[in-house]
């Protein structure tokens, strides 16, 4: 490889050559984090949050798409959404598919096929996927006494967008594109300051009010009808290790939260405990232990039994 010509680029004056010279011996040899010593093609978090907004807009037409839209002109605009989102979709699940451990080595029009057969699948649920998301708008407005309105929620409420996100990174998750999953949940992070890891299991009927700082982790699972507020922790409270020492990735290691149950702010909840149906945790608990279903858990009762 030719070395950079700095006279060329005009920025003599910078001296880039050695920098440079530096930087790729960096890349390729001191500080390699190449795996297997290739370069994969990645997918573009740009172009995935277009076809998630395409998405979005397909499923929502009114609200994330066109307000001119009516009867006749709803199922064309639809259909031409999302004819070009899920075709830019393949293209990104195709580049993902490539860091699954298991299909890194196998031939390209293989590795296109199960793209073409993850996308497909991920649009023939998305009926299913819309129908979560009405229960969980639906869930907001009758949870929340100052919200007015169906569009208020959906244009103005970050945990909406948050949880519009995840249910689809889910489908993502669970079609088995890990990685790209996990891109669409940190363009949602950015969004909205929400964390909720893709393979998290989250029923219908979810709200999350408020919603800064809330993180729920990996294995979480989560029943119908709950209702989060802001900087809400479903974390872990300890990881596995192998008998090197290595971490166990996949590791059921978050709480389970049946159904009916309110956490409010400021919450943290870790390991694999249950907090039972119907249950309300308080503002600022930490809790490390199940609770029985119906169980009302506040700051000054867990100061009492520790």
């Amino acid at each position: 490889m030719d070395n950079y010509d700095t006279e060329q680029a005009g920025s003599s004056h910078w001296h880039l050559g050695p920098i440079i010279d530096a930087l790729r011996t960096s890349r390729e040899s001191t500080h390699n984090i190449r795996h297997q010593g290739r370069v994969r093609e990645l997918p573009s978090r740009e172009v995935l949050r277009q076809v998630i907004e395409g998405i979005c807009a397909a499923l929502f037409p009114t609200h994330y798409g066109r307000p001119d839209l009516n009867d006749e002109s709803i199922d064309y605009f639809v259909g031409d959404t999302l004819n070009v989102a899920l075709d830019r979709l393949v293209e990104q699940v195709r580049r993902a598919l490539r860091f699954n451990p298991e299909l890194e080595n196998i031939a390209e029009p293989e590795l296109a096929g199960r793209a073409r057969l993850i996308t497909r699948k991920f649009a023939a649920s998305l009926p299913e996927i819309r129908g979560l998301l009405v229960s969980d708008v639906q869930a907001a407005l009758a949870g929340d006494p100052a919200a007015s309105s169906v569009a208020e929620i959906m244009l103005c409420y970050p945990g909406t967008i948050a949880v519009l996100y995840h249910r689809l990174a889910h489908c993502l998750h669970r079609l088995g594109a890990p990685f790209l999953a996990r891109l669409a949940a940190d363009i949602a992070h950015t969004l909205t300051g929400i964390d909720i890891h893709p393979a998290a299991q989250i029923g219908a009927s979810f709200f999350i009010d408020h919603g800064t700082g809330v993180v729920i982790g990996e294995t979480a699972i989560i029943g119908r009808h709950v209702r989060l507020y802001q900087a809400v922790t479903l974390g872990a409270r300890r990881f596995p290790t192998d008998d090197k020492g290595a971490l166990v990735k996949g590791a059921p290691r978050h709480p389970i939260v049946e159904d009916d149950v309110v956490i409010y702010a400021g919450a943290t909840i870790l390991g694999r405990i249950t907090v039972g149906a119907g249950s309300t945790i308080g503002g600022n608990v930490w809790l490390t232990q199940s609770v029985e279903p119906g169980s009302n858990v506040t700051q000054a009762q867990m100061r009492n039994t520790l």
